[in-house]
């Protein structure tokens, strides 16, 4: 598994998870910036993601729904905040209706994604998931946002190795 570690933070409010993969920031990237790529890992493979819309780029938006086991779609989306390709993502993450819009009541929060070259070769990412009160934090973290996001990163070295879509 490429998870170095992972961080639940109260106090700041944040969730951290650092990863390691062994290609250039550029194929790292492509994770994000490829929405075909994207929803093959975003998703934990028990709610697969399928990206609808994919704007890459400050004030661009991207939304998408997970598909459980009993066919509930979930939907969720990112308002684009910042891009610095082939390094750096910023989005304000949130839950959302079937048309993309916001849910009242949901926590919302914002995710940076950092990909710094690692000594040796390849790259370290650095998620981090930062929420406006801890209300908010510990509804996410309530849902399985850790484990479903190291289920989710468990799927990249597959696509990264080149394995197929399933």
């Amino acid at each position: 598994m490429t998870i170095t570690s992972m961080n639940k933070d109260l106090e700041a409010l944040t969730l951290t998870v650092v990863a390691e993969y062994d290609v250039t920031a550029e194929r790292a990237w492509l994770l994000w910036a490829d929405p075909r790529q994207l929803e093959r890992w975003w998703g934990p493979p028990t709610y697969p993601a399928t990206v609808v819309d994919h704007d890459l780029r400050p004030g661009g938006r991207v939304s998408y729904y997970m598909t459980g086991p009993e066919g509930d779609q979930p939907h969720g989306g990112w308002h684009v905040l910042e891009v610095e390709e082939p390094r750096r993502l910023v989005v304000r993450d949130y839950f959302a209706d079937a048309d993309g819009v916001p849910l009242d009541g949901m926590a919302e929060g914002e995710m940076a994604v950092d990909i710094a070259d690692r000594e040796g070769g390849g790259v370290v990412m650095t998620i981090t998931s930062r929420h406006a009160s801890r209300e908010d934090l510990e509804q996410v973290l309530a849902m399985g946002m850790e484990e479903g996001l190291r289920e989710a990163l468990a799927q990249i070295d597959g696509i990264l190795a080149g394995a197929p879509a399933a």
